[in-house]
């Protein structure tokens, strides 16, 4: 790999950009990036977004050169990673994601059930042209897709391209650093046992040193749920002890779905429209000339450790440092009772030639059917976005668990569509003609 590294950034108009930018220039000692390339097709975004950028690599004085661009090719270009955080329709689309489910009761949501749906039939089509770019102008570059949904892009991506794709969340990162907050240790002496895939996965095990303290955590976060209360809508005590595993807070939407659909159902804002809201905010404070660094206020955008996490996989590839990170990737037989050419969200040992999955138990029985179930739905999902199938959309979401009816599937997927046709081609190719 090039000792002067290019990071191209697609969808850098994003207000997560900047956290990005901060993580970038404080790993520079063991990450010289060299040229930063940020790409946006909204100019008005980019031109803000980017100028903070600007100001804050002048600011740290290093060699850094930070491009912007609208011309995706441009930026790929001679690439050694690529950053894919792209959101297909702004968070006008998110919100109708949201609200449209919710008109056929049925959980509406960013990445869980019928939003992430939707989001994905947008969002394939495009992260599969930038997969071409990379192809066609750097060959040997990563992707490291932070697009949600993270596993189902990814399994897109795997399934449709040779390109080398890592699907990164931040989920697993968050729960190591408030453990290492909570014990006062190092992130990196901590090993979780995580299984499952992206926003569906459980915590089974947790090491330190090679030490099992398993039983202490488990113990701690069940007289956590126990003081907190709330068994109607988050994970109860009672579920923790049956399940004998820690699962990510997605889970609600499936383990507490009445109590969550009424909740939605009452909500005056959307998350959508509430970080639209905050994203407005940022945008003023970006813009200002004098501001050379990421604000406070970028916090409650969502997102915590994103630059930790994408930060620390680039530099464990380019420093060849054989490091575990919890990633999606290609199974390759690492869950014995997954097939082999899913992608799962897994512990991988991080080198320069990529990751590879660390191979762990099966899938306990007490979630098998509904892993089974969701990647069932996403494989499908995939097929129906890259071949723009309405027949095979239709069978992908019925499949879905939140989804009650045949009925149900038929009257979302037709919104969904009609919704975000202007971002469909593939459904819709009398429009562009």
């Amino acid at each position: 790999m090039s000792q002067k590294i290019k990071v191209c950034v697609i969808g850098a108009g994003s207000s997560y950009t900047p956290e990005l930018v901060e993580g970038l220039i404080e790993s520079y000692p063991e990450l010289p990036v060299k040229h930063l390339s940020l790409m946006d097709i909204d100019e008005r975004k980019l031109a803000i977004v980017g100028g903070l950028a600007h100001r804050m690599v002048q600011a740290s004085g290093l060699d850094m050169e930070v491009e912007l661009t609208t011309d995706r090719r441009k930026a790929v270009e001679g690439a050694d990673f690529v950053v894919t955080q792209i959101r297909v329709g702004g968070m006008a689309a998110r919100i109708l994601d949201e609200k449209i489910p919710l008109q056929f009761d049925v959980i509406g949501q960013e990445t869980t059930g019928p939003g992430g749906f939707a989001k994905a039939l947008r969002t394939i089509p495009v992260l599969l042209g930038v997969a071409k770019d990379i192809q066609e102008l750097a060959p040997a570059a990563f992707l490291i897709n932070f697009t949600n949904p993270a596993g189902l892009i990814t399994e897109a991506l795997q399934r449709y391209t040779p390109v080398k794709t890592i699907g990164l969340c931040n989920i697993p990162i968050g729960f190591e650093m408030r453990l290492s907050e909570r014990l006062q240790i190092n992130r990196k002496l901590i090993q979780l046992d995580w299984i499952g895939l992206n926003h569906l996965n459980w915590i089974r095990g947790v090491r330190v040193g090679g030490k099992d303290i398993w039983a202490d955590v488990l113990a701690r976060e069940i007289e956590d749920a126990r003081k907190e209360g709330s068994e109607d809508e988050g994970i109860s005590s009672e579920m923790l002890e049956t399940l004998g595993m820690i699962p990510c807070s997605y889970l609600n939407y499936f383990y507490n779905h009445p109590n969550m659909l009424k909740k939605l159902k009452k909500v005056v804002q959307t998350r959508g429209e509430e970080v639209a809201e905050i994203e407005t905010q940022l945008l003023e404070m970006y813009s200002d000339p004098a501001l050379n660094e990421k604000p406070k206020l970028l916090e409650k955008r969502g997102g915590a450790f994103y630059s930790k996490a994408a930060v620390s996989l680039i530099s464990a590839i380019y420093n060849d440092k054989q490091e575990v990170h919890i990633v999606n990737t290609r199974n390759q037989g690492a869950v014995p009772n997954l097939p082999d050419e899913v992608v799962v969200e897994i512990s991988s040992r991080v080198s320069a030639s990529g990751v590879q999955p660390i191979k762990t138990n099966p899938v306990p029985n007490s979630v098998f059917g509904l892993v089974e179930a969701v990647k069932t739905y996403e494989i499908l999902t995939a097929q129906a976005a890259y071949e723009g199938d309405r027949k095979l959309a239709l069978q992908a979401l019925w499949s879905h668990p939140l989804m009650p009816s045949f009925e149900s599937a038929q009257g979302v997927l037709e919104a969904l569509l009609q919704a975000h046709r202007r971002y469909l081609p593939q459904f819709f190719p009398g429009d562009y003609v």
